[in-house]
This record gives structure tokens, sequence and C-alpha cells, in this order.
């Protein structure tokens, strides 16, 4: 079994306030931390949160607007002066290359790890995949002119539960027959085929987390993140700030919850507030008024991902 614990950075959208930073968060699998944004000021929390410097790391970036880039440059030095020598895999829209590439020979930055800078050029696809997972990727609605990603780490379907009872009432030995038949093989045993569905259950699925960026909800990211165990979605404003929203292309709680409850998904937690909430109740209520299973973030929130079945 895999741990799955995600640790939100920094929660504020555009600005810093006195106990929030700029917009990151840290998804921790088994070790591998998957950082989607790089607010300002997001090292320090990743320094508070101990996840370590030379972790395997794959970064994130849903924009190019500075309260979701400008922490790159600082996490980075950091690392570096820590000793880092893993590399780290960043993602994103064109721009990041020229911003990393430009800042890095301005300010003559010489790390002491590879950045690997992988663009991403299409509307919706797979980025990375592995034996265990896949990171998937949807364009989002921030606006015109603004090329904006929202991202999903999907695990892959586990084998079913299996059956000691069924197998040791059909005089299996444990060992080798044992994991042939987990792995969906079927086996010969005194003269007999089993196949493997005898006694193992069918397959059950992996855990999925969405992550939105700053955006508008659309039907896109609604079948996007269809069926997420955790939703993370922007929420800028309130309902009495709609107007607003769609000016800037941001979510209100009310369209979080409503495109949450649309995509089946099974937990919600709002994140990316405006500095003018400074009780964040309001847009709690607001929310949990179309969707029960919501939460709110703050910096260092950390929460743990089970599996439900």
């Amino acid at each position: 079994m895999s741990s799955l614990d995600i640790t939100f950075l920094g929660t504020s959208a555009a600005m810093p306030s006195a106990n929030r930073f700029l917009s990151s968060i840290v998804i921790n699998r088994n070790g591998t931390l998957f950082i989607f944004d790089a607010g300002e000021g997001m090292q320090y929390n990743f320094i508070r949160a101990r996840f370590g410097f030379n972790k395997k790391i794959l970064l994130f970036i849903t924009h190019m607007h500075s309260d979701h880039i400008l922490g790159l440059l600082g996490f980075f030095q950091t690392l570096s002066l820590q000793g880092r020598y893993m590399p780290i895999d960043i993602y994103g829209p064109k721009l990041i290359y020229d911003f990393l590439t430009e800042n890095f020979r301005i300010l003559n930055i010489n790390l002491s790890f590879p950045v690997n800078i992988h663009v991403i050029s299409d509307n919706e696809g797979i980025l990375v995949t592995t034996k265990e997972y896949k990171i998937t990727y949807c364009r989002s609605n921030h606006g015109y002119g603004i090329c904006s990603y929202a991202y999903c780490l999907i695990e892959n379907s586990r084998p079913g539960k299996f059956d000691i009872k069924k197998a040791k009432e059909l005089g299996i030995p444990e060992g080798i027959l044992y994991h042939m038949l987990q792995k969906g093989e079927s086996i010969q045993f005194n003269n007999k085929l089993i196949p493997s569905n005898t006694v193992v259950g069918p397959l059950r699925s992996g855990r999925k987390i969405g992550i939105s960026g700053d955006t508008r909800p659309s039907n896109e990211l609604c079948n996007f993140f269809k069926n997420c165990d955790l939703l993370i979605f922007e929420s800028t404003f309130g309902s009495t700030e709609l107007d607003k929203a769609k000016e800037s292309f941001h979510s209100t709680a009310f369209e979080a919850a409503s495109l949450a409850k649309s995509s089946g998904v099974y937990r919600l937690c709002l994140t990316h507030f405006s500095t003018r909430y400074k009780d964040l109740v309001v847009l709690l209520n607001e929310a949990k008024s179309v969707f029960s299973n919501v939460d709110m973030a703050f910096d260092l929130k950390s929460i743990s991902i089970p599996y439900r079945n």
C-alpha cells in the first residue's frame, strides 16, 4: 500500500497575508514529491514541512502568473545550497522555459542539480506515466491569451482482494502459486486449472487527486475531474463577487462546489482565497450549501488520502 498525503504550502490569492503564502501544493506519494505551483515564500513552508532536500521532485506549473511562479528561483537556490544532486523535472506552459533560462542567466544561478524543463503545448494529455500512476493535464480557462492547465494524479488499478480462506480450502500452498494468482495468472494445481478470479476479487481502483489552478469552471474540467478522491479547487471569491470572478476568470466557492458535485468527486478542498475575506466561513458555508464533503485549505494543512475500497 502506498501513502498519499497532500500539504498546502501556500493558499492565498494574488498577494500573501499574515498567515498565508502564495499558491503551492505538494502531493507526497511514498516519498516522491509532486509540487503544483511555486508561489513566493513557498520554500519557507517547504522547509517547515520537513520534506527533505533530496527527494524525487516533479514540479507542475498551472500558469505563468507571478503568484504561482515567483517562488521557483528561491526554492531552487535553497535546494542547491542544501547540496541537492537529484534532478528536478518541471512541466508547464511554454513561457516557463524562457522564465527559468533567462533568470538563471541574468542572476548567474548555477545549481547543484539539473533542471529538466518540459513544455506543454496541447490542450490535454498525459505528462508522466509509470507502472503505478500517471499525471494528466487539461486546459483550463483563466483568461484570453493565458495558457493555463489543471492536473490530476491518477493511480493505476490495484489487484483485487486475495481470498486466503478460499485458497486454503482448495489446498493451494503459499508461495509462488499465491503470487501468480495475485498477478492475475491462472495456475495448474492437482491437475486442475484454477483461474485467478477463483480466489482474487475484481480490480480495485487507485486514488485520483485533481488540482484546478486558477480558472473558471467548465464542462471540460467537470469531465477531467470525474470521480476524484480529492479535488482541490480555487475559491477566490464568494457569490456576491460573481461578476468580479467572471471578469478575472476565477471561481466562487459556490461554483467550485457545484463542479465537484457534477463531477462526482468524493471530497473537495477549497484554496486560493482573496485577502478581502477575513473570515472564510462565509465561503465554506456557501460551498456546503451545494456539496457536503468540503473543507478549507490553510498553510501547512495536511490531508491523508486513504483507499476507498
